[in-house]
């Protein structure tokens, strides 16, 4: 269960109006340790006077610390910096926009999520691509080989795969194997809740994830050369309207 109360708490210290944050991390995908941080990510809007003057202010704010029992890691990017972001490949950003794991949200949320799915284009699949190697190098380098760092390679090729398939995102690895079903992945997620994230993974099986995580990854870009999403993303005019109401106040946060 998420703390939400706790959650809000937090959100409601935040020096700047929020378009919205949300609950991002293992809780998203669908493996929360038992110590597992809240990772909590969102969009702050900078007032008109730190935008337009020589003073600016933070395009991007972090807080970070134990508050009320729970580590909380709350990162949120100014509505300019993360409109952008929205509109290059970054599976992350949309990510965040659309998680059902909502601490707080808008009006103007709303307007994003809608905007968001014309944002998504074919060619996300090389920012799940680059984060799944990134990740298989991190896991394939530990000693002993520890199973969060394999399960992040399974969720984003999979992330990926269902994106082009369906064009929509979904970051939760057990709804993602209920299409997928690979058995295997089942023990895994199992261990993460559980806490036994460090067990070793036998040579045995690494062999086995090695096949599996090229054989995914194949497909990811089988269905990426196939895919019929958008080239290019489709929300920069809507982007650009909804930030210029809200710098102006002309819509509601």
């Amino acid at each position: 269960m998420i703390p939400l109360p706790l959650l809000k708490k937090q959100v409601e210290q935040h020096p700047y109006p929020l378009l919205f944050a949300t609950v991002s991390g293992a809780h998203l995908y669908g493996f929360p340790s038992p110590d597992s941080d809240y990772d909590l990510r969102g969009v702050h809007l900078l007032p008109l006077e730190e935008v337009v003057g020589l003073k600016t202010g933070p395009e991007t704010v972090v807080e970070s610390g134990i508050h009320d029992g729970l580590d909380i890691d709350l990162v949120t990017h100014d509505a300019k910096k993360f409109f952008s972001l929205m509109l290059k490949k970054n599976g992350y950003v949309l990510e965040q926009v659309l998680s059902p794991l909502v601490v707080h949200t808008t009006p103007a949320h709303a307007e994003l999520k809608d905007i968001a799915k014309d944002c998504i284009t074919k060619h996300h699949a090389h920012h799940y691509l680059g984060f799944a190697a990134t990740q298989y190098a991190l896991f394939a380098k530990e000693d002993p080989p520890r199973v969060k760092p394999l399960l992040y390679v399974y969720r984003v090729l999979l992330t990926g795969i269902h994106l082009m398939q369906t064009g929509v995102i979904e970051a939760n690895l057990v709804r993602l194997n209920e299409s997928a079903q690979l058995p295997h992945l089942a023990d895994l997620i199992e261990r993460k809740i559980a806490g036994a994230e460090k067990e070793r993974v036998t040579d045995a099986d690494l062999a086995f994830h090695r096949r599996e995580v090229e054989r995914l990854r194949a497909q990811l870009e089988s269905e990426h050369a196939a895919s019929r999403l958008p080239e290019a993303p489709r929300g920069n005019n809507a982007l650009h309207d909804l930030l210029v109401r809200l710098r102006m106040a002309r819509t509601e946060l």
